[in-house]
């Protein structure tokens, strides 16, 4: 039998659960189908998910049908848990993305076709709820070419000439091949599907099981097994915790096997195996490629780390953007901190950052829903009553020109000098390293030393103390000392070189701070069109539109996009000036210049020299002790020439 995993991704509400649902019930997993709304869903087993009608956790099924081994991995649906969806991406051979017939592509389905693309998982996609009356399958498809991609193809059990055509005009070479022979080999369709020219489009009924044996003898026709490494690897995709407080590891063996007793990590031992079906689960000896499972009680494991010959997945696209300080109300902080940072275990994207010197923690997250679903799982799962503070902004910093930077580290016998040169890069670029510095002048080590310093913590800017994104960091020259030098030497000089840097482009106005940008969807009544987009202009977005709503409804449609920090409170006006009947979808869309950036810099008040843990200074020596030299002084102490002239960084 040939080996998938799928995920079945889609926005909330699009009957994802239910598909996952009847597709086990078709393949004879299930005996009987369970519902999400009557709390007996087979891939909602948490007690939240029964109560929410939600998915929040990722779950793991599995079954077979003819020659087809699939491994069925459900993921949430709302946006404020699209991390845990993203994580799973990564070890899929295909995706099943489920659209509702009665809303059609909505703003989170476009969020997820773009986590699909930047993953490359081929994908199959069942348009749901066809049982609704007025649903129409030509116009859907049409939508689904226009918004998604004109590969989506509607797939029947009988090819017709015309879509064959249409699969054939999606590839140059292949169209040529099929004009000349006048067929398409099921072996080129699979190599469409696989290479994201092709999505099979199919349509049903999910909680009638309509289409539904449709889309499972097309997983089993036109999917193709991940080719087979001999040697082992595995990456993981989910942490959780059982109910029992185990810890376990989500992973996909991608080559290789991996055995009971065997070791893993630093020589940590494998006592046991569970592969998950629902909430169950059976205790295996041994893991092959291609198999998903749990091993309990691994550590320093987080998702997206690869084992083995896998190499880490990418940093994740999706990033929180709000930040809540905790009230831990009568209890004791530490204990809260403890807690939280094992729900953080779960979830990377809920980052919890304490400050010792203010004895405060904070929590970074995606919206309001995850905080409500967290403050709920903290009251039922660990009995802790916290409150929290009001949300503000995750701001990033980025730089809008080059600039050499210096850091200097020469403490009585120690030594080291780093010049980085830092260049602004494409927006959502992240961080990215670089070394172009000769071996003879800073020796491989000493290189080694700086690029993983620069990625040892996150580096700051100097505005608000934001984190720094968007921007190349390269190590350009340097020095250490034959006698002297030790790997703390290179840790200081880079943390300053950063730093230092970041101080000279701040005294010449290039430094600039970013904000998160919702793309919202708004759907008002002719007679509010009005209100709405003096609002948008007021929180200073923009828009397109109004168009007529697709639904038929009186409704007009505005979309476009606005700052989180104007429009994250915004719903609640929505409801109000339209009495219950307007609607307003966000989506996280990168971050931006901020619109209010001198306002917010003049509120934080953040003083960078006074960071010390983040310091621009350097440390120099003379009759034999150390002293602090200013970031300003610096550039005329320095040991090393620059390597970059004011006009060759201007042309950078």
């Amino acid at each position: 039998m040939q080996s998938i995993t799928a995920g079945i991704i889609a926005h909330v509400d699009a009957g994802k659960t239910t598909l996952s649902e009847a597709l086990l019930y078709r393949a004879g997993t299930l005996r009987q189908l369970g519902r999400v709304d009557k709390g007996d869903a087979f891939l909602d087993p948490d007690d939240l998910e029964k109560q929410r009608g939600i998915t929040i956790f990722s779950h793991q099924a599995n079954l077979s049908y003819q020659d087809l081994k699939l491994t069925l991995l459900d993921t949430p649906g709302h946006v404020d848990f699209a991390s845990q969806t993203e994580q799973v991406l990564s070890v899929l051979d295909y995706a099943i993305l489920v659209v509702s017939a009665t809303d059609g592509v909505q703003g989170y389905t476009r969020t997820l076709w773009r986590l699909l693309a930047h993953y490359h998982v081929p994908t199959f996609i069942f348009v749901n709820k066809m049982d609704v009356p007025g649903t129409n399958q030509a116009a859907l498809l049409t939508q689904l070419q226009t918004e998604l991609s004109a590969g989506c193809v509607a797939f029947d059990a009988t090819l017709s000439a015309e879509t064959i055509e249409t699969m054939a005009m999606q590839d140059d070479t292949i169209l040529e091949q099929y004009l000349e022979t006048g067929e398409l080999t099921a072996a080129t369709i699979k190599q469409l599907i696989q290479q994201r020219a092709v999505f099979p489009c199919y349509f049903g009924a999910a909680l009638k099981v309509d289409g539904v044996d449709d889309l499972l003898a097309g997983l089993a026709q036109w999917t193709e097994p991940t080719p087979v490494k001999s040697t082992f690897g595995a990456r993981v995709f989910k942490v959780s915790y059982d109910d029992a407080g185990t810890r376990l590891t989500w992973l996909r063996v991608t080559g290789g096997e991996l055995k009971t007793k065997g070791y893993l990590l630093d020589n940590q031992q494998i006592n046991q195996i569970r592969v998950y079906n629902g909430s169950k689960f059976q205790i295996v000896p041994t893991l092959t490629a291609d198999d998903v499972a749990a091993i309990p009680n691994l550590t320093d494991t987080h998702p997206g780390r690869g084992l083995g010959i896998e190499p880490d997945a990418a940093m994740p696209v999706i990033q929180p953007v709000l930040n809540y300080t905790v009230d831990p109300k009568d209890n004791d902080l530490h204990h809260c901190l403890t807690i939280l940072q094992q729900l953080a275990d779960e979830d990377p994207q809920l980052h919890v950052v304490w400050s010792a010197e203010l004895q405060e923690i904070r929590l970074q997250i995606m919206g309001k829903v995850q905080l409500e679903i967290l403050q709920q799982r903290l009251q039922t799962q660990f009995q802790l009553d916290i409150g929290f503070g009001e949300g503000s902004i995750l701001y990033k910093e980025t730089i809008t020109q080059a600039v050499e930077g210096v850091g200097h580290f020469e403490p009585l016998r120690h030594y080291s000098e780093v010049h980085l040169l830092l260049q602004p890069t494409a927006p959502g670029s992240g961080l990215t390293f670089a070394a172009d510095c000769p071996l003879e002048v800073l020796g491989r080590n000493w290189q080694h030393q700086v690029l993983s310093n620069l990625q040892a913590k996150d580096q700051l800017g100097v505005l608000v103390g934001a984190p720094l994104t968007d921007v190349k960091l390269t190590l350009v020259t340097g020095r250490a000392s034959n006698v002297h030098s030790v790997g703390g030497d290179f840790r200081e000089a880079t943390w300053r070189a950063v730093r230092q840097g970041l101080m000279m482009l701040k005294a010449q106005q290039a430094c600039q701070l970013l904000e998160p940008w919702y793309r919202f969807r708004l759907e008002v009544g002719q007679a509010q069109v009005g209100r709405a987009m003096t609002d948008i202009q007021r929180m200073q977005g923009s828009f397109e539109g109004p168009e007529p709503a697709a639904n038929g409804s009186d409704l007009v449609v505005l979309t476009g996009t606005a700052p989180v920090a104007e429009m994250q409170d915004y719903s609640q006006s929505v409801n109000a000036y339209t009495h219950g009947q307007g609607q307003l979808e966000c989506l996280i869309d990168g971050y931006r210049p901020c619109h209010n950036a001198e306002e917010v810099v003049a509120a934080q008040a953040y003083q960078p020299v006074a960071d010390l843990e983040n310091t621009p200074d350097s440390v120099f020596c003379a009759h034999g002790a150390g002293y602090p030299v200013p970031w300003d002084q610096v550039p005329t102490m320095a040991h090393v020439p620059y390597v970059y002239t004011a006009a060759e960084l201007a042309e950078l």
